[in-house]
């Protein structure tokens, strides 16, 4: 039985990370930002493919392999569709693989900004309990205490003190979690019985509902 205000936020980052890279043009390293195109090379049933990047300095491009002499029956079908169309979704995916490109550069620049959908899950009458569960479909540079602490206009010192009272728990549950990058299953539970005007003061901000 729901005895809680339970909502899930969504989570997702505005600007792709920006590797740095050595940069002819500009003939040192330099800032690099995906331009969102794929190219594509063929050599009878084998496949290049490279993500292109333009230099924020002097859009000077550089291809950052995706995969190499790759024969086309190895590929899965879906993603042979992506890349031969160009799809956005694939590519804005692809553009957030930090894996990859801490492959290919020692420094990569990520931005705090996202967008955040609200939904709730449960609301019961005379809830006394926050409880939010985070989706993070894409890698998000935003630490927990950051996120909270912006989003329900909280400062981190009483998110800390939050946490040594056990007022705010965490799944899962540990003791740095909230220096911790948020990412998809993260829950965070508040206790709210001791504050009068939970509904009107924290309901709005958990829910984005008007004030």
């Amino acid at each position: 039985m729901c005895r809680s205000l339970r909502v899930r936020w969504t989570i997702t980052p505005k600007t792709a990370p920006q590797p740095w890279i050595a940069c002819g043009g500009c003939g040192g390293l330099r800032a690099f930002q995906s331009s969102g195109k794929i190219r594509l090379n063929a050599n009878g049933r084998r496949l290049d493919a490279w993500l292109i990047y333009k230099c924020l300095t002097c859009d000077k491009t550089w291809n950052r392999p995706l995969f190499e002499r790759q024969n086309v029956r190895d590929i899965d079908p879906a993603i042979l569709e992506a890349l031969q169309s160009n799809d956005i979704n694939w590519i804005r995916t692809e553009s957030f693989n930090l894996d990859a490109l801490k492959r290919r550069s020692q420094r990569i620049d990520e931005f705090p900004e996202f967008d955040i959908a609200r939904e709730v899950l449960c609301e019961a009458a005379g809830w006394t309990r926050l409880e939010i569960e985070l989706a993070v479909p894409l890698p998000a540079g935003t630490r927990l205490d950051r996120l909270l602490a912006s989003e329900l206009e909280l400062s981190r010192t009483r998110l800390q003190a939050l946490h040594e009272k056990g007022l705010l728990r965490t799944h899962p549950d540990r003791a740095d979690i909230l220096r911790r990058r948020i990412k998809t299953g993260i829950e965070v539970m508040i206790d709210l019985a001791a504050t009068a005007d939970r509904e009107l003061s924290w309901g709005p901000l958990a829910t984005g509902s008007p004030r």
